[in-house]
């Protein structure tokens, strides 16, 4: 079970995207912190995901609908803090390190904080994935002047802010597309160092060049959006 509370500081929603992390989940679950409540999105997992997590102590959404995007974002609608932070659920990143993102947003210095994966295993990021987000990078700053070096999936912000939004992507695009509208609504989007292990078991993502090259369409089409105005609400 997920540990009472002994965390200083803001607390948080974690929303943990899930398909088929069976293998990771305990270790993923006992680094969140301690009071903050794990949201844990699962995608149609066949492996028994959902009912581990909900005995490990999280909160369980099922959402159908396949997509990153889709799961990220009904975990954001399910979360009720003032603060929402995602992670993947592969043991990638640790939860842990979050409260330090979220006493970062609380005391003003970011508005969107990202993490910046920094590898400590060969072989955590693939070199076919790492060439994918470079591109993406500088495709980003070409659009919106932010001078972001990763788009990586552990991140946190208000959940007003995130509703703002109007986040509209259902795959591998949505986390572009936070960033893409949190610069256009002029919100401060900055990134933080984050160690990067290699996940437990296959990326559903970017595990393979096919897998990257259609992460790299989806965020394009979210790069091809008009901007949006600042001081204007979808």
């Amino acid at each position: 079970m997920i540990p009472p509370s002994d965390t200083f500081g803001p607390r948080a929603d974690v929303v943990l995207p899930c398909l088929d992390e069976a293998a990771a989940l305990p270790a993923v679950l006992a680094s969140v912190p301690r009071g903050w409540r794990a949201i844990v999105v699962d995608n149609g997992s066949s492996d028994g995901s959902a009912e581990l997590a909900q005995s490990l102590g999280a909160t369980v959404v099922r959402e159908p609908r396949r997509g990153f995007g889709a799961a990220c974002h009904a975990g954001l609608l399910a979360s009720e803090a003032e603060f929402v932070c995602f992670c993947d659920c592969d043991g990638s990143l640790d939860p842990g390190l979050l409260p330090d993102f979220v006493r970062r947003i609380a005391e003003g210095e970011s508005d969107l904080l990202l993490g910046r994966r920094r590898p400590l295993e060969r072989g955590a990021w693939p070199l076919h994935a790492r060439a994918g987000n470079a591109v993406l990078a500088r495709m980003l700053r070409r659009r919106t002047g932010l001078r972001l070096h990763d788009l990586g999936p552990m991140r946190a912000a208000r959940r007003a802010d995130l509703l703002g939004l109007g986040l509209t992507d259902r795959r591998s695009g949505y986390p572009l597309q936070m960033v893409v509208r949190a610069a256009d609504m002029g919100l401060r989007v900055t990134e933080t160092d984050v160690p990067y292990l290699a996940r437990t078991g296959k990326s559903k993502v970017t595990g393979t060049w096919l897998g990257t090259w259609h992460a790299v369409r989806d965020m394009r089409a979210v790069l091809g959006e008009v901007p949006v105005p600042v001081g204007v609400s979808r």
